[in-house]
């Protein structure tokens, strides 16, 4: 893994913007993955209507990008290595 912290600046802005891009796709898709697993999903018992519904998806967001961050299911570090060769391909 490259070490962003020691590239000259303009090109350790990229790929750290490049991270973060990946980063943030790998959340969206585990939220994605957690919704159709039913987490969040309201409960019928106490009928929170349209409101529960809305911030059931903040719930999964937040797990989704908490999830990421303690190391995520390699997603986005693919899709950084892939986001990588691209931009050098350029």
């Amino acid at each position: 893994m490259t070490q962003i912290s020691s590239l000259p600046e303009p090109m350790a802005d990229r790929l750290s913007q490049l991270r973060h891009a990946a980063e943030k796709m790998e959340a969206a898709f585990l939220s994605e993955m957690l919704k159709a697993a039913g987490v969040g999903k309201p409960s019928e018992s106490f009928g929170g209507g349209a409101g529960e519904e809305h911030f059931a998806s903040f719930l999964r967001e937040a797990q989704a990008e908490e999830m990421v961050r303690a190391g995520g299911i390699g997603l986005a570090e693919t899709l950084f290595h892939a986001l990588k060769e691209r931009e050098n391909a350029k």
